[in-house]
């Protein structure tokens, strides 16, 4: 007798795609195979020891296990602030410009919701991480995808970029209201110089849009390469926010730690919304997080090494046994393109294929849009012991594929 009721917000999200493989690994689990796990971006490590000290330290005291504020902690904020002032030499308000997250999704998903109205475009760069899409489609909004253009080494096509962007504004109607960014790129990892901040809150002020920056792989670089920040370009604290999370820079993935900070109006509509769904995170989290980011910074140094290590001993290993890789300048991911002998599976079948006959699982791009098929993302969550026995399981795998083909 319920058949007729339609729930819209639902019916409008797609079916989980990297659903279908994490069934079949955890079939093959059940039955006792060993499945060397590349799939979800879930830090291996743990949270370096000064920082579970301190969260100990405070869980002790009576007065931390009350309700907490939902826009964060004071102490907290201002230590997002100096984090922003060491790193980056930028000065922010802890009062209207930050705002504390349980992680970067959540502050994500409800700064989207604060801000949308129904109807309203966003543009997303197509691959993307996929609640940076489906934020707004659950928001009532929409989005205009954007294909991301990169070269050999991982760097964004400027040129390209604005191109896009700009016969997008030209084209569609209503206008988009809000731009999307994720430098460094999840998936793929591509990077951005500070000139492409330059020309995108340029454009901003011209086309009269805001930009959302995600921002959560800034301190996992390499070979050189520094993450800039939009909010070291004039005037985008008027028509910008920045998202980033303690989650991978210091293996905090569990704890929720996230935070938001730029354009007052923005974080304003933020501390809003969340005021009414949420109490902010446990107190003692919070007073941990602060010790973190203002505490030594030698333990990110040591987790970046580490998935440096990591992507070393995969991009050689992989390519040693014939699926070669260029290795990239960030994150925690390799962005793989599909071996010449694999690329007509495309990226769902091969996923399945590398997990059923290899015992490795990855993602395959289409989970991250449409212009992510030719590729899958492997995360650098094993060691490097596993990451040469799934290099040598491949190995095995792409031999009888080529010979079958």
């Amino acid at each position: 007798m319920f058949d007729e009721i339609r729930f819209n917000t639902i019916e409008r999200l797609p079916n989980y795609v990297f659903a279908e493989v994490n069934a079949i690994k955890l079939a093959a689990r059940r039955q006792g195979e060993d499945i060397i796990d590349f799939s979800m971006g879930n830090p291996d490590g743990r949270t370096p020891q000064h920082i579970i000290d301190k969260l100990a330290e405070s869980a002790q005291k009576d007065k931390t296990h009350g309700y907490s504020a939902s826009q964060g902690i004071y102490k907290l904020r201002l230590a997002i602030c100096n984090w922003y002032k060491r790193k980056y030499n930028v000065t922010l308000d802890p009062e209207t410009e930050a705002v504390v997250t349980l992680g970067s999704k959540e502050g994500f998903v409800h700064l989207v919701h604060a801000i949308i109205n129904p109807g309203d475009v966003a543009v997303v760069p197509d691959p993307a991480y996929p609640i940076h899409t489906q934020a707004f489609i659950i928001a009532g909004g929409n989005v205009h995808k954007m294909g991301l253009d990169f070269n050999d080494e991982f760097e964004l096509d400027e040129n390209r970029f604005f191109e896009k962007l700009q016969k997008t504004f030209q084209d569609s109607i209503p206008r988009p209201k809000y731009v999307v960014v994720n430098f460094p790129h999840n998936p793929t990892t591509v990077t951005v110089n500070k000139s492409f901040y330059e020309r995108l809150v340029a454009m901003a002020y011209k086309e009269r849009f805001y930009i959302i920056s995600d921002i959560a792989y800034a301190d996992l670089t390499y070979d050189g390469y520094k993450t800039p920040s939009i909010f070291e370009v004039e005037g985008a604290k008027d028509v910008a926010v920045e998202s980033y999370t303690l989650s991978k820079s210091y293996n905090m993935a569990g704890w929720r730690v996230g935070f938001v900070v730029g354009a007052p109006k923005l974080i304003a509509a933020l501390k809003k919304i969340k005021s009414w769904f949420d109490y902010g995170m446990f107190t003692p989290i919070q007073v941990a997080a602060t010790v973190a980011l203002d505490g030594p910074q030698d333990c990110v140094e040591e987790i970046k090494d580490t998935y440096k290590k990591r992507r070393d001993v995969l991009v050689e290993s992989f390519s040693n046994a014939g699926w070669k890789l260029k290795a990239p300048r960030s994150t925690m991911f390799v962005w793989a393109k599909i071996p010449p002998c694999a690329q007509h599976l495309g990226s769902m079948e091969f996923s399945k294929q590398l997990l059923t006959k290899a015992k490795v699982a990855v993602s395959p791009g289409i989970g991250f849009g449409e212009h992510g098929d030719k590729y899958v993302r492997i995360a650098l969550i094993e060691n490097e012991n596993r990451i040469r026995q799934a290099a040598r399981n491949i190995k095995k795998y792409l031999k009888q594929l080529e010979e079958t083909s």
